[in-house]
């Protein structure tokens, strides 16, 4: 064997991994140019509205190859697109004016459930010149346009994030009545028994998703019957909530090829456990030698010292801080239903009704996720992590499910921590050792944990229209947020009764 096949062979047996990083960790998406090679022939134009509805128009790709002949290729879409829940239209939205949707050639992937197919998402544009807009930029209604909005203005603060997903559903054979395709629960390996429906589509499901360029870092039954979760790995927060869509979308295809529906609904028994989709977000200084935040523990308040020594570098402290301090406003898009605050409840690891953070606790919305720790320590010598290094850190965001739009969730969430990042916010709660819900009121208080939760979705929408800095982060897609959410709150609730109107859940969400 030849020295160069030699090193093939090595380097395919023994990979080597880079650690995840911005500066490293890209989607892995498909060029234009190798459509053919893949005998693509269909192209689906997506997109995700403000209630978390999956959009496509098809086009053929004789139809598409012609779109891309224009300065800016997209299509037309009415400016009513995201005031739309079924077919009501909510206050402040109407019939006039159009949007043109430009496609994002960067964001191709291969839909392996629908072979010859691809999915490409876009930027939502004025279609003519409006005062005080620069025409073919995003426009503030565009939630992509609004994450990256944030993304890039956190890059100006020395701040970039990588965002993975844990996507749980369950899986149906039945809406009406509601029946899971088996009864069984957390890891347990005849929820994957070979020759099932339900395995045959958990197999499909992550070849496809392996397929579009998606990592899959691994799959496995959950505790409520029929109950599944799937794992991605970490991406830049707007490739990362594309890659979400994708992977929803995947799930739920590939599910219906099986005769089953797959659901993302927030909780379908109130005696078993509901379904959520966990955000694990790091932060990452941009550049090591610039500024961020605090410089050094020297720097930290007296009474926030104690957080250094939980392994927190300066730029987790001020995110931390930022993100608890506007954590109830975000709610109203990581918990955007009704149902949604059935599974929001102490004791059922759902993240609990306090906002609280603590080191591998999950009994609180915010879990501090620390590295493994090696068999060989670092030396002695190296006591507390310089101001901007690079952590392996993350933090585990519990409160949403997979009602809510990934990019709303992440535009919130990120909002919220660089508001945190910008002022320097100083981080009042401490780590919780204990859930919250347990602590007596003095532990508490001596904690810094002071504030409930939103335990209801007007509470939610009340701390969001009270949050001003937070609202005007994200814009004027907040007013419109309120008002579709209002008219799909309305719709949700006609049915007469509650089996109807958990019908009706599960076939939309």
């Amino acid at each position: 064997m030849s020295s160069d096949n030699q090193s093939t062979a090595n380097a395919l047996a023994n990979p080597r991994y880079l650690p995840y990083s911005p500066q490293t960790t890209k989607a892995q998406t498909l060029p234009f140019s190798s459509l053919a090679a893949h005998n693509i022939h269909t192209v689906r134009i997506t997109w995700v509205d403000l209630i978390n509805n999956t959009r496509i128009r098809v086009l053929p790709l004789s139809s598409f190859q012609r779109l891309l002949a224009s300065s800016r290729p997209g299509i037309t879409i009415a400016h009513c697109v995201f005031g739309i829940a079924g077919i009501r239209i909510a206050s402040g939205f109407g019939a006039l004016g159009e949007y043109l949707y430009v496609v994002d050639l960067s964001s191709i992937r291969l839909c392996s459930y629908a072979p010859g197919h691809v999915s490409i998402m876009g930027w939502f544009q004025d279609k003519v010149p409006a005062p005080g807009r620069v025409l073919g930029t995003g426009v503030p209604m565009c939630p992509r346009s609004t994450l990256k909005r944030i993304v890039d203005t956190a890059k100006s603060h020395n701040a970039a994030f990588l965002v993975g997903f844990e996507s749980e559903f369950i899986l149906l054979k039945s809406t009406n009545p509601i029946e899971a395709v088996n009864p069984h629960g957390w890891n347990n390996a005849q929820a994957l028994a070979s020759g099932t429906k339900e395995t045959e589509a958990m197999e499909e499901i992550a070849h496809a998703l392996t397929d579009s360029g998606i990592e899959l870092m691994m799959y496995h039954s959950e505790a409520a019957p029929g109950q599944y979760e799937i794992v991605t790995g970490p991406l830049p927060p707007l490739e990362a909530a594309d890659a979400l869509v994708h992977t929803r979308e995947t799930i739920a295809n590939v599910a219906s090829r099986h005769g089953l529906r797959a659901t993302f609904a927030p909780r379908l028994n109130l005696d078993n456990c509901g379904s959520a989709a966990h955000a694990h977000i790091s932060v990452h200084p941009v550049s090591s030698g610039k500024p961020s935040g605090l410089q050094s523990l020297s720097q930290l308040p007296a009474n926030d010292k104690n957080q250094a020594l939980n392994n927190l570098t300066s730029l987790e402290h001020n995110f931390l801080a930022g993100l608890l301090n506007h954590l109830p406003a975000a709610c109203a898009f990581t918990l955007p239903l009704r149902a949604s605050y059935a599974r929001m409840l102490d004791g059922i690891w759902s993240g609990g009704t306090w906002v609280a953070w603590g080191r591998d606790n999950r009994e609180v919305p915010v879990r501090f996720c620390l590295p493994t720790a090696q068999v060989e320590p670092e030396p002695a010598s190296i006591t507390t992590t310089p101001a901007n290094a690079a952590s392996k850190n993350h933090f585990e965001i519990k409160c949403i499910d997979g009602t809510s739009s990934p990019y709303l969730v992440l535009s919130s969430l990120l909002g919220a921590g660089l508001l945190g990042i910008q002022s320097q916010t100083p981080l009042i709660e401490q780590d919780c050792a204990t859930p919250a819900a347990l602590m007596t009121e003095a532990e508490r208080e001596a904690a810094g944990v002071r504030r409930r939760m939103p335990m209801t979705w007007e509470e939610a929408r009340a701390a969001l229209e009270g949050d001003q800095a937070l609202k005007s982060m994200l814009g004027v897609l907040v007013d419109g947020f309120l008002s579709v959410g209002q008219t799909l709150d309305e719709l949700l609730c006609s049915p007469a009764s509650e089996a109807e109107r958990v019908k009706m859940l599960v076939e939309n969400y």
